[in-house]
């Protein structure tokens, strides 16, 4: 079933969203040469708490950490640790907080000082494939339209769609339905609804879509080495388009 969130929900939800936003503006000037990705995850954890909220992911189903950071060929759920990120690496931070029984999630992928070109693109397709998605969500829009269009991005630039992990609902709880793939058939699944909330994530690989996970039953990465990008925002439906509830300041 698919939960429609009160006008008193999502007030809650946008001061949750708000704390994941400027937490991701934290690790935007946090993130350079040499800063650990554990050093990152204690930047975080501080300021989420400091806003009144907890970090979503701490503890969630025996996670350890306040964020998911995971660097280059990791896709999704690495854990924060002693790691030093070097110039050219690239990092996706996945950031969750729950204000007041509800929960905000946003990720991005973020250059460590200068990247190659390829990367440059695979940064630029895949928030692109995001905002595409985005772009298409109103009352009566047919979810899987939204994701065809995240699709038709990334694989009109050459790379791949990762098919095993998709985006969600959310509200009280962290993961909610409907789960939202990254491909599919437009004008199938369910009609969207004001009041629904959906974190929508691509996750694009440059290289063949297949992913693993390592022995540590978290850390998500590419089956063949090829580095991977993952955005995602937290997203209501109105009644005539959509809200972005953790809108990035540096983004579009």
């Amino acid at each position: 079933m698919i939960i429609c969130k009160s006008e008193s929900e999502l007030r809650y939800m946008r001061e949750a969203g708000r704390i994941v936003a400027e937490t991701h503006r934290i690790m935007a000037e946090a993130v350079k040469p040499g800063v650990t990705t554990q050093e990152l995850d204690q930047l975080a954890e501080a300021y989420i708490r400091s806003q009144g909220a907890e970090p979503s992911f701490k503890g969630y189903n025996g996670f350890p950490a306040s964020i998911c950071a995971s660097v280059n060929d990791e896709l999704v759920h690495g854990f924060p640790g002693p790691r030093k990120l070097n110039e050219g690496d690239i990092i996706s931070i996945d950031i969750g907080a729950q204000y007041k029984g509800y929960h905000g999630d946003s990720a991005w992928t973020y250059p460590v000082g200068n990247v190659s070109d390829e990367v440059k693109r695979l940064l630029e397709v895949t928030e692109q494939s995001l905002y595409a998605g985005l772009n298409l969500i109103r009352p009566d829009v047919r979810l899987f339209t939204i994701s065809h269009a995240v699709q038709q991005v990334a694989e009109a630039a050459g790379f791949s769609i990762v098919r095993e992990f998709v985006g969600h609902g959310i509200g009280k709880d962290l993961h909610e339905e409907p789960q939202i793939p990254n491909y599919g058939i437009p004008d199938r699944g369910p009609r969207l609804k004001p009041g629904m909330v959906l974190c929508i994530e691509p996750m694009v690989n440059i290289g063949e879509r297949y992913v693993r996970t390592l022995e540590d039953n978290w850390t998500v990465v590419t089956e063949d080495g090829s580095w991977c990008a993952h955005f995602e925002h937290t997203v209501a439906v109105t009644e005539d388009g959509f809200e972005i509830l953790t809108k990035l300041p540096h983004s579009v």
